[in-house]
């Protein structure tokens, strides 16, 4: 008797497959003058954008939504493993086509489609806007850009080698805020920054936790081998989806994952950073008894401080030092703040620390201020860059106008180029946090200690490795599971 075959056994096609049998996507295609169309304010065909949306549940929900909004998109294709997640999208677009594998759906469907949004968990990020680009697809991926540094890098020399229009979803580069404080600094307000503070109150779902032990059955609208991906086999646990995963680190990238391209983007910009030459935490720990620490190597801490050293960059006089914080932990407030006024928003904010004085920010860099407050009513500076229409609400807008200009045409706040960086640095702060809470057995056999709490990570970013404490290298590039591959 013939096997019947299964759906997972169906969706393994090689990336190889696809991407040849989609190879001559646009042969044939005809573009229609928009003078042959007519009509005041129609858009012609040229001039809109098909997007295939990966992860539509969620973030995803409002990602596909903001495309949708620019009047230039036609979300056109939906893909989740998650038929309960995918609901609200499914009844925003009737007329799109839902798969439950993207892999399926791009083999299927990649000559019918321009661009694909990615709004999955982390630990899939890459392998979907590689596969997609490979297909001269542009991407649209949320942030952190991808879950290793390794895939960082390799998706930001992607962009480049198949001439793709790209943006990562960290909307607050694309705010007035950011402009306005690399205004300030260009004119000489604070002087040259040496130092930067950037603290939240994130993580917001439980962390420093044991994997639970229960075994619930799968819920009968999750593909749970497809939600785990490159990630290792493991049972289905409740209370991942939908946003706790970020929590455990065969899936999230923890708090710096989540709010870290929203809060060190700004000082990347205005400071023209780069690669970190070195990395150093504290974690905050969990005692599961009196003198007994828990060990939970799967989950991220309750709790970090992570620094990162960069090196002079044409925009400052020598190193720039950047502290990051989480878990409510937060920076001393500087003494030019009044004791009742806010520091950064309440929850998460940016402090610059220059030679001459001080400028702060809330989340998404907005909200930009200098100390002390006074300071607002006595400095006026030209503007000098040009402001994104719609501002941090724009980012969408901006990445489909992109894609129909094409490669190389319109300058974007988030492309790659720039994204794949600042990524790299957030998951570097990543392994100084994951060596500072990684255990070491005693020789005596009583207890543990923890060497990666005590040094400083030298990180040689050219060759992306930690070169004085290669525990940590390890996480530089996972190891897929088997059937899954980035294809580079």
């Amino acid at each position: 008797m013939e096997k019947k075959s299964t759906t997972s056994e169906k969706s393994t096609s090689s990336r190889r497959d696809f991407v040849k049998a989609a190879g001559v996507t646009a042969a044939g295609f005809m573009i229609v003058p928009r003078h042959v169309l007519g009509g005041k304010g129609f858009t012609a065909p040229s001039d809109r954008l098909t997007v295939a949306g990966v992860g539509v549940g969620g973030k995803g929900t409002s990602d596909l939504a903001s495309f949708a909004k620019s009047g230039k998109a036609d979300i056109a294709y939906l893909c989740d493993v998650d038929d309960r997640r995918a609901a609200t999208s499914i009844a925003n677009y009737p007329k799109a086509k839902y798969y439950k594998d993207f892999r399926e759906m791009f083999e299927k469907e990649s000559k019918n489609f321009d661009a694909v949004s990615v709004s999955t968990p982390d630990h899939t990020h890459a392998v979907v806007a590689m596969a997609a680009m490979q297909l001269g697809k542009h991407v649209y991926v949320q942030k952190p850009m991808t879950h290793d540094i390794y895939e960082a890098r390799k998706l930001t020399e992607a962009a480049a080698k198949y001439k793709v229009v790209t943006q990562m979803g960290n909307q607050g580069s694309s705010g007035d805020g950011v402009r306005t404080l690399h205004e300030w600094y260009d004119a000489g307000i604070i002087g040259d920054v040496d130092t930067v503070y950037i603290w939240t109150n994130r993580p917001i779902w439980p962390q420093g936790i044991p994997w639970p032990s229960e075994k619930p059955p799968v819920p009968k609208e999750l593909d749970w081998d497809l939600w785990l991906g490159t990630a290792p086999k493991k049972d289905y646990v409740e209370n991942l989806i939908p946003g706790s995963w970020r929590g455990w680190w065969d899936y999230g990238t923890g708090a710096l994952g989540d709010l870290g391209c929203h809060l060190m983007e700004a000082p990347f910009r205005v400071l023209g950073l780069k690669y970190a030459t070195d990395m150093q935490a504290s974690v905050g720990s969990v005692f599961t008894a009196f003198g007994k620490r828990g060990i939970f190597p799967d989950s991220c801490p309750p709790s970090s401080h992570a620094t990162l050293t960069f090196p002079k960059t044409a925009k400052t006089k020598g190193p720039v030092t950047m502290h990051w914080m989480d878990g409510g932990i937060k920076p001393e407030r500087p003494e030019e703040l009044g004791p009742n006024e806010l520091f950064g928003d309440g929850n998460s904010g940016i402090l610059f620390v220059g030679s001459k004085g001080k400028m702060m920010a809330s989340e998404y860099a907005a909200n930009p201020r200098l100390l002390p407050l006074t300071k607002m009513q006595e400095v006026k500076v030209k503007q000098k860059f040009a402001r994104v229409p719609g501002s941090a609400d724009g980012h969408y807008a901006q990445w489909v106008e992109g894609c129909i200009a094409g490669y190389g045409k319109m300058e974007l706040s988030s492309p790659f180029e720039l994204a794949g960086p600042l990524t790299e640095a957030i998951l570097g702060a990543n392994l100084a946090i994951r060596g500072a809470d990684m255990p070491k057995a005693r020789e005596d056999g009583k207890g543990f200690t923890y060497p990666g709490s005590n040094m400083k990570m030298l990180w040689d970013a050219q060759n992306m490795k930690v070169t004085n404490f290669d525990e940590v290298n390890q996480f530089v590039r996972r190891n897929y599971r088997e059937g899954w591959s980035l294809g580079v």
